[in-house]
Order: structure tokens, then sequence, then C-alpha cells
């Protein structure tokens, strides 16, 4: 099969096509012909930065987490699937896991699930990761209908997918972004949106919740944006972050009486620990697609296998707007 691979880590790494072996089912495994996978911030880091994150694969490594395809085979154990389901999920890219820059995965069988069948391939494989983030998100930030909420971020990956996922849960919906096209994503998709650039944290606060504060903020930028954040939730609130590699003061959040929820949901994956919950997370996923209330945002350039090297610089210039996609 075609593969993708990266000899060495570092900002000026290139990406090298190669013909390997198809991989062997394990026990729990399914075979899928992959037909898009989708780049993250953390694969752009783990190219960058490979040999200071504990998690990466060892050189030469296939990178790549997101995918959507057709399952080909199925190996022993595997039940709730059959040959020629079209599924999604997050499943490789980390550690001894190989990545989706190929043609073809051995996914557990527990990290996947069939993609919504409203989606094309290229839309599902933009979901996984930020759609499981997004989710567990909100959830563990015990989100009910009729909450504000607040999110930072909200055309990126993660952002514009929990603010969809927050308006179906029946919240009132608030995101801030950092220009015009932006705000209007954000205004179609039914939430507030609000520019950080040209509004303080204490007017928006009082201009949408007469001073209370939100009763929850996703923070999807996170480092020292996490004070604003802080500064945003109402007494009580609920803030959670997907970005918390930082020291931060933690005083407003104490007198407060803030709750903070950190979302790393690579750690199903890096330690076979509950996997199956990334399963059932798409699964709920795809039956909210399914009923028009979650459509994923894919930036307006297109990308090949060929071209991963530039589909990383596309991320990586932030000038995307919505998920940078490639297609088998």
């Amino acid at each position: 099969m075609k593969v993708m691979i990266v000899n060495e880590y570092g900002e000026n790494a290139s990406f090298e096509s190669r013909e390997i072996e198809n991989p062997t089912l394990k026990s729990g495994q399914v075979l899928v012909r992959i037909s898009a996978s989708s780049i993250n911030t953390v694969d752009t880091m783990i190219r960058n930065m490979g040999n200071d994150l504990p998690f990466a694969p060892a050189t030469p490594a296939i990178l790549g987490m997101d995918f959507a395809g057709t399952i080909e085979k199925i190996g022993t154990d595997v039940t709730e699937f059959s040959v020629g389901d079209e599924v999604y999920g997050c499943a490789g890219g980390l550690a001894e896991l190989q990545g989706t820059l190929a043609d073809y995965i051995a996914a557990d069988s527990k990290l996947i699930a069939r993609k919504p069948n409203n989606l094309t391939m290229r839309e599902a494989a933009a979901l996984p990761l930020v759609g499981i983030t997004a989710y567990e998100g909100l959830i563990r930030a015990n989100i009910i209908s009729g909450q504000k909420v607040l999110v930072h971020g909200g055309t990126g990956g993660v952002g514009h997918v929990a603010v969809q996922l927050a308006k179906h849960f029946g919240a009132n919906v608030y995101a801030t972004v950092g220009g015009e096209k932006q705000m209007q994503v954000v205004e179609d998709y039914g939430a507030k949106a609000i520019n950080y650039k040209t509004e303080q944290v204490e007017d928006y606060v009082n201009k949408h919740t007469n001073g209370v504060g939100f009763d929850i903020v996703f923070d999807s930028v996170g480092g020292e944006n996490m004070l604003k954040s802080f500064e945003a939730a109402a007494l009580n609130g609920q803030v959670t972050t997907t970005v918390s590699l930082c020291e931060l003061d933690l005083t407003t959040m104490h007198f407060k009486g803030l709750s903070l929820h950190v979302v790393f949901m690579l750690i199903p994956m890096l330690h076979n620990f509950k996997r199956e919950q990334h399963g059932e997370i798409l699964r709920n996923i795809a039956k909210i697609a399914e009923a028009g209330a979650l459509k994923p945002l894919l930036d307006e350039q297109q990308f090949s296998l060929d071209t991963v090297q530039d589909a990383y610089a596309r991320l990586e210039s932030k000038k995307a707007i919505g998920k940078v996609v490639v297609e088998n």
C-alpha cells in the first residue's frame, strides 16, 4: 500500500511516498481502506516536535489520526461491523499505532463507528478528533438546555463543532472569532458571534449576560486565553479547555468557585483506556449529524496524499477556515 512517511522530525521535516505491505489484523481490529483523513493541530505538533513528545511514533513514521473509509476485512472477535461498512474514527498516528496517511489502516474496532450516512467521506474524516473533544468537553461540563455557553475559537476545528453541539443540546450559544467571515459562519450556526479583537470580556459579559457570566465557557484556544475564560464564567460556572500546557494564576477561578475540565482525548488511544467510549461518542455524533444538527466546516482548499506537505503548511499558516482534509 502507499503511505506517506516522515523520516525525521522537525519544522522542516518532509513527507516521502513509500510502498509497504498492508497491515496485518490483530484480534479486535478491522482493515479499512481509507478514503480521506484530516489534519489536526496535534498532527503538526508531532511532525514539528516529535522527539520532544512522549506519544510521537518512532521514525520513520506514518502520521495522521482521523479517517473515513470502507471496511475490507474483519479480524477475530469483531461482531459489530461487516465488510463493506463505511466507518470513521480516530485510531492512529500515536506511539505504535500506524497513522492514516496511507491506503489502509488496521483500526481497533472500539475506536470507530459507522460514518453519518448524510456526510461524504471527506466530511466524515473531519469529525472524529474534534467531535469527540467537543462532545466530551460539553458533557463533562454538565451542559443542559437553556444555559448560556461561550465558545472561544468558534470556527476552529474543535470550536465549530462545540458551537453546533451546544446548540443541539439546547443552549444559548455565543462564540468568539476574529473576523467578519468567521462571524458569519458562527451566525449561520444559530449562535451569536463576538469579535474578540473589538470587544473586551467585560463588555460582552455585560452585553449578553447582564454581567452575570456564562454558565459554561469552552476554551479551544487555551493558554493565557483561559484567564479570559475565568473572567467570562459565571459564579460556580464550568470551564472546559483543550489547551492547558501552561502556568496560570488561578485566583479568579478560586474566588468564583469555577470547575475546570481538561480534555485530552488521546488518552484512550495512548493507554488503551476505555476505548469503547470513543466508539460510543462517534455513534452519538453520527446520529446528531444525520438529524441535521452537525455539519463539519471544511477549508476551501483540497489536498491529496501526494500534496500532504501543502496540507500541513495550510493548517500551520492559520489561514484555513475549518478542517484541512487529505483525500486518497
